[in-house]
């Protein structure tokens, strides 16, 4: 691999700012790569749209990175990986790497009782994409999935709340109706009587304090921001990609909506930086999505 290949970004986006979860824990595993992020925020969210359309901004949205030079590219959404990862694979020449299958090999790992909660949007939900990526590791284990879509807008709105240099939204775990709405969805799962529970959604580990309270210490949580990291350190080490220390690294942000100033303020709170925000205009997505690298 040549030094400018190694040196090149890798791409990193999601429907919002939940992703941006999944790039503190990449930089935190490789501090001396480049990434560019591109948040969709003028198509957020992506859990209730069709998988068909999702799937096209998938194609869509790799093809831009692609065209901007990155080395790998990272679906740091759920609903878009269960959507478009196995297309958008087949459609370029990079590796692309989702957050379903790593977190699902921690919970593999993790579970002791062999009873997995998945809670994620509608979309990752309906397509079943995390108990068939655990069945595939262990067709033996139990799991019980549950959509819980109002975790995503308390998880939103906690980040105005948050303090600087921390990824927890620890405000809202105290309000009485964020309280309320963990409890009804969290309740089944406690009676199923599973002992791991996967953040199915980028935005959840925000929340991660609201949901610990109610599950209680016996339940484990998985987080697939850093299970992705560590297999994107593996891939890269193994290509012999790995950035060399020294060279300029750092973060481009990028947004399709007019949210700038969010992104901003976000990301000085979960990565401790400001990084450059651009505004990018996307094609309109065809039926199938946008053309290949």
């Amino acid at each position: 691999m040549s030094i400018i290949d190694q040196a090149a970004p890798i791409g990193v986006f999601d429907s919002g700012l939940g992703g941006l979860t999944v790039l503190q824990a990449l930089r935190e595993r490789l501090p001396h790569e480049r990434f560019v992020f591109l948040g969709d925020s003028a198509r957020c969210p992506y859990g209730p749209r069709e998988p068909k359309e999702v799937k096209a901004f998938v194609l869509q949205i790799c093809s831009h990175l692609a065209r901007r030079g990155c080395k790998m590219i990272i679906i740091a959404c759920n609903t878009a990986t269960a959507a478009g990862l196995p297309a958008a694979q087949q459609a370029f020449d990079i590796p692309i790497v989702g957050v379903v299958m790593p977190g699902a090999r921690a919970a593999v790992h993790m579970t002791r009782n062999r009873r997995v909660g998945v809670i994620a949007t509608e979309g990752t939900v309906q397509q079943g994409v995390y108990g068939e990526a655990i069945h595939h590791l262990d067709a033996g284990i139990k799991v019980i999935q549950k959509a819980t879509p109002e975790f995503v807008s308390i998880a939103e709105s906690g980040f105005e709340e948050m303090d600087e240099g921390t990824t927890q939204a620890a405000p809202f775990s105290l309000k009485e109706e964020c309280q309320r709405v963990a409890q009804g969805y969290l309740a089944p799962l406690r009676a199923e009587g599973i002992d791991t529970l996967v953040l199915g959604c980028t935005h959840y580990p925000l929340i991660q304090e609201l949901i610990s309270q109610e599950m209680g210490p016996s339940v484990t949580l998985v987080s697939s921001a850093e299970e992705t990291a560590r297999e994107v350190r593996a891939i890269l080490s193994r290509r012999d990609e790995l950035r060399s220390p020294g060279e300029d690294d750092g973060v481009e942000v990028l947004i399709t909506g007019d949210d700038a100033t969010k992104f901003t303020r976000v990301a000085q709170k979960v990565l401790g930086i400001t990084p450059p925000i651009t505004k990018v205009m996307l094609d309109e997505v065809r039926e199938e999505g946008e053309g290949t690298s």
